[in-house]
């Protein structure tokens, strides 16, 4: 779940719209009062925090939010209309992951939430965790091996890098760039279509283990985020 607070309707409501048809969870929050109340930090993955608000601001919730075990390892994305270079340091130094000044186009502001939040799920993923379990999905890391419905498939190198990274970044919807970027690199020359041949050879080879791979319709792929 994605938490904005936000005291401009208008805004909060754009950007609950389009975290919302871009495959995530969104909530908004008009001031600090209905956010801490709102907000369960079970299922929080990343809050917004407008800066400028009526009664307590984006920067105190911020304190607020580091000092709170459950909630201090939260990333956080602060947006401000200010100009200053004094607000965006002080955000940063004081926790903030990332900000983003007031006007901005969708397509930016997407781009730095899926940016952070891949970032943190990555570096949530512990060095020494060499086995990923989705479902009746087995990925055993350090071997390359993979299991579905308990039963081996073969996968090549890069289905297998495919399935890993869709595995790592569950209930975030992954865009044909960004697999390219990442399973590929970022020198590759080829085309988006490379990542649909990979998507559908994978599904088949995971049997009914495939149908967890979901297609977003002009955007991407991802797999469904589970109950915690």
């Amino acid at each position: 779940m994605i938490y904005c607070v936000e005291d401009d309707t208008n805004i909060r409501e754009l950007i609950v719209y389009t975290l919302i048809s871009s495959g995530y969870e969104a909530k908004g929050c008009e001031d600090a009062a209905s956010f801490f109340a709102e907000t369960d930090a079970d299922k929080a993955e990343l809050f917004l925090l407008d800066i400028m608000l009526p009664g307590e601001d984006g920067l105190s919730i911020l304190r607020k939010l580091k000092s709170m075990p459950d909630r201090k390892d939260i990333p956080v994305i602060m947006i401000t209309a200010k100009d200053s270079e004094y607000d965006k340091v002080t955000g940063l130094d004081m926790g903030a992951d990332d900000y983003i000044a007031k006007p901005f186009g969708m397509m930016e502001f997407l781009a730095r939430v899926r940016a952070l939040l891949r970032r943190s799920r990555t570096e949530r993923i512990e060095d020494n965790e060499d086995i990923l379990e989705y479902r009746e999905l087995t990925i055993h890391r350090p071997q390359h091996k993979v299991t579905a419905m308990g039963q081996p498939v073969e996968l090549t190198l890069k289905e297998f890098n495919l399935l890993e990274y869709l595995l790592l970044n569950e209930g975030i919807v992954l865009t044909r760039d960004m697999l390219l970027s990442r399973v590929w690199g970022y020198d590759f020359n080829g085309e988006s279509r490379t990542v649909d041949v990979h998507i559908r050879t994978l599904r088949q080879k995971l049997g009914v283990c495939g149908d967890y791979i979901e297609t977003v319709r002009g955007v991407g792929y991802k797999v469904e985020k589970r109950e915690r």
